[in-house]
């Protein structure tokens, strides 16, 4: 199956191992943002996946929402393009898409700098740092980016490096069901694929506002997990982006993307 098939069954939602990674890693307490991070600045890549990362990825900043941030992901020009997924020695590349809700998400924060500046940011599920990445341009004090995937985290390294930035922290496993961080905000895209998965969010999201007084910022694209979950009555529409060309094609004809504020009213 090359891997513009393999993209394919991530339209409907991402395959179930993934989504059962995200369940199943448990973090410990989330005590503190700096204790918990995997990389940070200084932090250098093993010389090996970073060639191969290098090689085997193209550097882009078009056919997305945000032309201002430059990323390493997959297109048609890469060799696993056409590749089998399973003769990648990494794991499912998830990272490697720039995927339409986080491209929604990143421009908003360039467009509205306010919402994050001088603000603490949790990314929760960056895979490529495309969000992280708006924040620091758009002025956070504090940014963490999450993925539990630890390729991820070397390429938002590599991404940072893209745009002159120094990289931010990183920490590379589950932290939902974990103690809720001191954040001003939250923002996650395209997280909602799995229905459990789904569940397990909206306790956890719904846990940081109550205790910590969290903003959170969702961006998706209209899934049907995402449109048919309970959360979606407790959310109000920020912004709605219509996609770029190159994203519809790459995303099965999704034409917008939208920005939601999750708002859960104290009853629940």
């Amino acid at each position: 199956m090359a891997f513009h098939s393999w993209k394919w069954l991530l339209l409907l939602g991402r395959p179930n191992t993934f989504a059962k990674s995200w369940r199943s890693r448990r973090g410990g307490p989330f005590l503190h943002w700096q204790r918990c991070c995997h990389w940070s600045a200084g932090k250098s890549l093993d010389p090996e996946v970073r060639a191969f990362l290098e090689e085997n990825t193209e550097v882009t900043s078009s056919g997305h929402l945000t032309p201002e941030i430059r990323l390493r992901l997959l297109t048609p020009h890469c060799r696993f393009w056409r590749e089998k997924p399973d003769l990648w020695p990494y794991g499912d590349p998830f990272w490697a898409i720039y995927w339409p809700g986080g491209q929604a998400l990143s421009r908003y924060i360039l467009d509205n700098p306010h919402v994050v500046k001088g603000r603490s940011v949790l990314d929760l599920g960056s895979g490529c740092g495309a969000t992280a990445i708006a924040a620091v341009m758009s002025g956070a004090s504090q940014v963490l980016a999450n993925d539990i995937d630890p390729i991820a985290g070397m390429a938002m390294i590599l991404n940072c490096e893209l745009n002159n930035l120094n990289p931010f922290p990183i920490t590379i496993k589950n932290i939902i069901n974990s103690e809720a961080g001191n954040w001003d905000l939250i923002v996650l895209g395209d997280m909602f694929y799995d229905e459990q998965l789904a569940d397990g969010l909206h306790q956890w999201l719904r846990k940081c506002i109550r205790t910590q007084q969290t903003e959170v910022l969702i961006g998706d694209p209209g899934r049907y997990q995402f449109l048919t979950h309970s959360i979606r009555s407790q959310l109000h529409k920020v912004i709605e982006y219509s996609l770029p060309e190159y994203t519809r094609q790459e995303n099965n004809g999704l034409t917008s993307s939208i920005v939601w504020s999750y708002q859960p009213s104290n009853s629940l």
